[in-house]
């Protein structure tokens, strides 16, 4: 068995009620885990915590490596910018700007260049010369992908990633995420309530009455 890109070891949070306790969590290369579960019940939160983003009240997270609580703050910022892609259901684009230049500002900051044949794959190559403001909604989500994965990511880390797409499109990014952690040795934590592209992942697990359990 490879040694686990991700590792959670009895985790636990809460807010004014208890979200989760005592989950157990690995994730290996190559490998994509969907998370499902009903609205409210922790499932951003849960990726928030294995994404570096947000401190357990109780347990460790170990991430390529490193025990996330006794890195400084730079050497996380660090993994996050080299290392960690984040797919959020909002774009998060800079708006007046055209769709190569916010791909630009990716692969600079990561040191990489422009995969055409992502772009290709993702059906948004003749849309780089436009400003965001002028794509559509699911054009824009396209857009921000490639950009998550023009850094070459070693896990990607998405939140509800198709909840703005048709079936058609969403099949085609989720094929497109998939092909992605096969071909450059990476990983996949996919929260959704969208049963079909859980069940494209070779695990899935469901978030329920505090407890993350594999089905």
């Amino acid at each position: 068995m490879s040694i686990p890109l991700l590792k959670a070891t009895n985790i636990a949070h809460a807010f004014d009620y208890q979200l989760f306790s005592d989950i157990n969590f690995e994730l290996h290369p190559r490998e994509s885990i969907a998370i499902l579960g009903r609205s409210g019940c922790g499932k951003s939160t849960l990726l928030h915590i294995f994404s570096s983003f947000i401190v357990p009240n109780r347990g460790e997270v170990h991430l390529l490596g490193h025990n996330l609580y006794g890195l400084r703050d730079k050497e996380i910022e660090t993994i996050r910018r080299d290392d960690l892609g984040i797919v959020f259901q909002a774009h998060y684009l800079f708006k007046g700007m055209k769709a190569i230049e916010n791909l630009e500002i990716a692969t600079i900051l990561s040191n990489q260049t422009i995969d055409d044949t992502l772009l290709e794959k993702l059906e948004i190559k003749d849309l780089m010369e436009q400003k965001i403001g002028e794509l559509s909604g699911g054009q824009q989500q396209r857009v921000s992908i490639a950009r998550v994965l023009s850094k070459k990511p070693k896990i990607i880390f998405a939140d509800e990633p198709t909840g703005n797409l048709d079936k058609e499109t969403g099949n085609l990014v989720m094929q497109v995420l998939l092909n992605y952690i096969k071909e450059n040795n990476a990983s996949m934590v996919l929260v959704t309530h969208d049963e079909s592209m859980a069940k494209l992942c070779d695990k899935r697990y469901r978030l329920e009455n505090s407890r993350l359990e594999e089905f």
